[in-house]
């Protein structure tokens, strides 16, 4: 994610470093080099004088300018309520830290203080960190423990979590056993383990929610069209505008392509919050400020920094 002041003054058309152009750059010179062409030859292709009119561009380019909006608006929801899961996932991962150390009692003959992954408290605590990264990885393709420390989990849980298909998952019905054990050895009482129990279904729903994102791409046929319309309406668009407005017609052209190229762009970038692009979510740091939260809450001293940004783009 792109984290910067926004820029003002020149400053504002020289910034390039966040900027949606590195996307379209080709498209847009190709764009750019037409227009030139069709101004030189005043709209004359093989000996053939092309007129247009500027009557179908404008027909055109207010429902194309409109549906590439409502398109954006669509997946900007999706950035929107993937940022809100992974709030969420964040805040729970904090309240299952306090429910954890708050309610379940220390076992038969231990210390009030936890102290290694023999502690149910901090295996669940643990596993949250791990859940987290689990989620990362499993949204962005990558290996099952990518990221993950290996002091987090027992080394039987660690290779049950690279064999499984879906991580999150086993990792929570990990958390599930270890709150039953508690149960049942009296640790905590069965009304506050319901508690425990209905964070964990929320952690595990916002995993669900982000796999439906995921996977519930806006329909391809929408986006091609309105792909194929933005290129067509901008390398037609010199033509019926060179009779008009003469050797400008290539700045006018360079514009408006530069605006629905870019509105296309940004809408396919936004539709898949959860990669590696740079207006992608920063789902690294995410995991690093719940890390953080529940090492703090298991009193270690030594603690990551927060992951701040690099050359303006924060992952």
């Amino acid at each position: 994610m792109i984290v910067r002041e926004r820029p003002s003054g020149l400053k504002l058309f020289l910034v390039l470093r966040g900027s949606i152009l590195s996307r379209i750059w080709r498209a847009l010179l190709v764009n750019l080099v037409v227009a030139v062409g069709v101004t030189l030859s005043h709209g004359a292709f093989f000996q053939h004088k092309i007129t247009l009119t500027a009557i179908p561009f404008t027909l055109i380019g207010l429902p194309l300018a409109i549906f590439l909006g409502f398109r954006n608006t669509a997946a900007y929801d999706r950035f929107w309520e993937g940022r809100k899961l992974w709030g969420d996932l964040v805040v729970r991962s904090q309240n299952l830290a306090r429910q954890c150390l708050g309610l379940i009692a220390e076992a038969p003959g231990g210390t009030a203080a936890p102290a290694g992954l023999d502690d149910v408290r901090v295996r669940m605590i643990s596993r949250a960190m791990a859940y987290a990264y689990a989620l990362r990885n499993r949204l962005r393709g990558s290996s099952a423990d990518t990221g993950l420390e290996r002091s987090w989990l027992r080394p039987a849980e660690l290779a049950a979590l690279q064999r499984s298909t879906n991580a999150p998952a086993a990792l929570m019905m990990g958390m599930g056993e270890d709150l039953g054990l508690c149960v049942r050895q009296g640790r905590v009482d069965p009304c506050l383990a319901a508690g425990i129990d209905d964070t964990l279904s929320h952690m595990v729903a916002t995993a669900v929610a982000c796999d439906r994102i995921r996977n519930t791409p806006i329909p391809f046929s929408y986006t091609l069209l309105l792909h194929r319309t933005a290129y067509l309406y901008c390398f037609l668009l010199p033509f019926g505008l060179v009779d008009t407005i003469g050797f400008v017609t290539p700045v006018v052209v360079a514009i408006v392509a530069y605006t629905f190229f870019g509105l296309d762009a940004l809408g396919d970038e936004l539709e898949e919050p959860f990669g590696t692009s740079p207006n992608d979510l920063p789902l690294d740091a995410l995991c690093r400020t719940i890390e953080i939260g529940m090492k703090e809450a298991l009193g270690e001293t030594e603690l990551p920094p927060p992951l701040a940004p690099v050359d303006y783009c924060l992952h």
